[in-house]
């Protein structure tokens, strides 16, 4: 059953790489999961889909949903609309949702300026 599990989030990400919103909400319930090998596997997909993960993230963040993590995730894809999208959480009343985001700006730069080096 694990392997199936893990299988089906395989097929998941590639189905966002081809454009599959529908998929990305698949990957980001996978990310809820309460089998550890699946919620990993999810996780990195969507930061590996990058620019294609976003609306979908930016979906868990208007329904405050696995909020710390969204974030971190949103520094991890580090372009300048997911810096855009923690900002706002910055100064959030959560203040676990607030270090979040604070440390995901971190993430965020550190992923920037590691790409922009030769």
């Amino acid at each position: 059953m694990k392997l199936a599990r893990a299988l089906s989030t395989f097929a998941k990400s590639a189905a966002l790489r081809l454009g599959s919103t529908a998929a990305g909400r698949g990957l980001l319930a996978d990310f809820a999961s309460g089998d550890e090998t699946v919620r990993t596997l999810a996780g990195i997909f969507l930061v590996r889909n990058g620019r294609r993960s976003l609306p979908i993230l930016r979906e868990a963040l208007a329904r405050r949903e696995q909020m710390p993590a969204v974030l971190t995730m949103l520094g991890d894809i580090a372009t300048d609309e997911s810096a855009e999208l923690i900002r706002q959480y910055a100064g959030d009343r959560d203040p676990e949702v607030a270090a979040a985001a604070r440390a995901a700006l971190d993430i965020h730069e550190r992923n920037r300026s590691r790409s922009l080096k030769p």
